[in-house]
């Protein structure tokens, strides 16, 4: 098993010894195999990687039940030992925030208050503060994070820019299961029917991507075709905007943009998103080759 530490003695003792090029993959708990994609693409380029397992009460607002998050830390620490992690950082709220809840946070700007901000005020401010206490505590020389929380991604890369953190930060491609739903640790709240809704989400998705050729209307229109023909979706936006101002791309816009996807199925919110470059010859990317893929502080 990884070595697993759970204060910041113990964080810093454990650290110690991960000499050369560190990674860190930060996650809530609940692991999957969107996390060990993550964990394994963090252990192609680095000599060592920290699994950080925190389940942040900053970025939940007064209506997410934050008891209801799933708590798997034995099967958690399972795919962290088969994935290669050498150190798991499991800290409680009171090691993270030693004097309760903090006075001073990071704010995500206007970037954090549309789409997921809009919808959760004040969410993105305790993901960028939990985000830069981690970069601290952890001295990872760069970060894992998954290009299906796009919106997350393009504001910690802001971050490390704006503030001048010295950690690469590396988006990895998202991680789909079979029948193309988005791996995500909310999918266990499902049932059978929720999740054939939920299935039109990333339908529409790639509905979407393959009417990139004929621009953004063109992209739209297909996208929102597939969400009407299933009415138990409830959508909350879909959009079609830059990858870097998250603005709706106008009619005549060529190059890569964003198409995110967010609604409610059942008792379950869930976002997704596609990259695709919009366009002739255009369609579905993985990740955005902006230089912004792999930001870093210099």
């Amino acid at each position: 098993m990884p070595a697993v530490a759970h204060t910041r003695d113990e964080l810093r003792r454990e650290r110690g010894h991960l000499t050369g090029d560190v990674a860190v993959v930060m996650t809530m708990g609940a692991l999957h195999e969107g996390h060990a994609t993550l964990i394994r693409r963090a252990r192609e380029v680095a000599e060592h990687v920290i699994v950080t397992i925190f389940l942040n009460p900053l970025q939940f607002g007064p209506k997410e039940d934050l008891s209801r998050y799933p708590r798997t830390f034995d099967a958690d620490m399972e795919i962290c030992r088969d994935a290669g992690v050498d150190l798991v950082f499991a800290p409680t709220p009171d090691v993270i925030y030693q004097d309760g809840d903090p006075g001073v946070r990071i704010s995500a700007g206007p970037l954090g208050t549309v789409l997921e901000g809009h919808s959760r005020p004040g969410h993105f401010d305790g993901v960028l503060t939990v985000v830069a206490k981690l970069f601290h505590l952890t001295g990872a020389h760069s970060a894992y994070f998954g290009q299906k929380d796009a919106q997350q991604l393009l504001l910690i890369r802001r971050m490390v820019r704006d503030l001048d953190f010295p950690v690469r930060v590396v988006s990895v491609p998202t991680v789909r299961e079979p029948d193309g739903l988005a791996m995500s640790s909310r999918n266990m709240y499902l049932t059978d029917s929720d999740r054939e809704v939920a299935l039109a989400l990333s339908r529409a998705l790639k509905a979407g991507a393959d009417a990139a050729t004929e621009g953004p209307s063109a992209i739209r229109r297909a996208a929102r075709a597939v969400l009407v023909r299933e009415p138990l979706a409830l959508v909350d936006y879909l959009v079609l905007v830059h990858p870097t101002t998250l603005e709706d791309v106008p009619e005549w816009y060529r190059g890569e943009a964003l198409l995110a996807v967010a609604g409610r199925v059942g008792t379950t919110r869930l976002i997704d998103n596609q990259p695709v470059n919009v366009g002739p010859g255009g369609g579905a990317i993985e990740v955005f080759s902006d230089i912004d893929a792999t930001a870093v502080a210099t």
